[in-house]
């Protein structure tokens, strides 16, 4: 059930596209642990060890540029990918 509530699927691409606050916290939630990856740091200690930590500036910045690029998202491309995968069934 947690996979499915974690999917992302056209429709909620599209009311992200389309501003609907709900489906871009869905957006958001589902790149998360990406987010927290790629924004994740390793640093050297002085005496040898190594930290690890989650940059939360850069984790910020990863997601205003990802909510910079939803409007841009390309729906008519997905959309006809989505009636390809339709028409198969």
């Amino acid at each position: 059930m947690d996979d499915q509530q974690n999917t992302l699927t056209y429709e909620i691409i599209k009311a992200a596209v389309a501003g609907e606050k709900w489906a871009t916290e869905r957006v958001l939630r589902y790149y998360d642990d990406y987010m927290t990856e790629f924004a994740t740091v390793k640093e050297r200690q002085p005496d040898g060890s190594v930290r690890t930590y989650v940059d939360e500036d850069m984790k910020q910045s990863i997601i205003l540029n990802l909510l910079e690029k939803i409007p841009d998202f390309p729906l008519e491309e997905a959309e006809r990918i989505a009636e390809g995968e339709n028409a198969d069934i």
